[in-house]
């Protein structure tokens, strides 16, 4: 395991990485309405983020199970947990929810961040998971401090999320970012306090709840890509990059842009 702790310079180009993907979400927000193909919406993601200087960073991604990532955004609706290929035969539909992952490489560093949008009207049973994994990655968010460990992390995230009846997927997981997508740590949603890696001031980490409305069993599907819950229920998934400090976390990336353009959903 190779974690590389980032300078206050390299933490600033973190930032504004970051915060493009911010920015980027936003943008996708003015646009998350029935009727709409998830293609179209990153088609709208891929021109923004090029439009801004930066590349973005899932295109390509490589696949051990097959073929390298063939868009810029994994757009992930109802069922589907992440990975999610955008497509022209997924429509979204007024009820559904979606969750965009989204990645950017601006000036030689990545930004990584997700949020799970409603389309329409949707359920106050849906409303009640997204809201519980949002508040689960702020709890997490809460233990990403200098001297704390990994295990603090996924454990405030587990605890309260399955406090609520939700399942916590164990297979994915958050992960350190810097000139690379994904570097070490691992940083699970579950686990023990005091275990794991312990975090040290400007450690950059990716912190991303991925809950599920039933129980945590999941399935890749045959495009070696997209992976479902087993039962067929809803997923949420929140996301974002944050440096670790002696005291409290950096978030780097924002949702602020989403919101205002939807306001408070749930």
């Amino acid at each position: 395991m190779k974690i590389f702790l980032k300078t206050e310079d390299e933490i600033v180009l973190m930032r504004e990485a970051n915060q493009l993907v911010g920015k980027t979400l936003g943008e996708l927000a003015k646009h998350i309405k029935p009727g709409v193909t998830t293609l179209h919406l990153d088609k709208i993601a891929e021109e923004f983020i090029r439009d801004h200087g930066a590349i973005p960073t899932f295109k390509g991604f490589p696949n051990p199970y097959g073929g390298p990532f063939p868009a810029s955004i994994c757009t992930s609706v109802n069922d589907v947990v992440v990975h999610g290929v955008p497509n022209a035969q997924t429509v979204l539909q007024e009820g559904d929810i979606i969750s965009i992952d989204c990645g950017t490489l601006l000036n030689g560093f990545c930004g990584d961040s997700c949020y799970t949008y409603c389309v329409g009207e949707v359920s106050e049973e849906v409303k009640k998971l997204l809201r519980t994994t949002e508040e689960a990655l702020y709890k997490g968010i809460e233990q990403a401090m200098a001297g704390r460990h990994v295990g603090d992390i996924g454990s405030a995230v587990q605890e309260h999320c399955e406090a609520q009846g939700y399942g916590v997927v164990r297979e994915l997981t958050g992960h350190g970012i810097g000139q690379q997508m994904h570097e070490d740590p691992q940083i699970p949603n579950y686990g023990r306090r005091g275990n794991g890696v312990m975090l040290k001031n400007s450690m950059c980490i990716a912190i991303e709840p991925m809950i599920t409305m039933g129980k945590r069993d999941i399935w890749l599907d045959q495009d070696r890509w997209t992976i479902r819950t087993r039962d067929g229920k809803p997923a949420a998934h929140f996301e974002h990059t944050v440096a670790v400090r002696k005291g409290k976390a950096e978030i780097l990336s924002s949702f602020e842009e989403v919101r205002q353009i939807e306001g408070k959903q749930y």
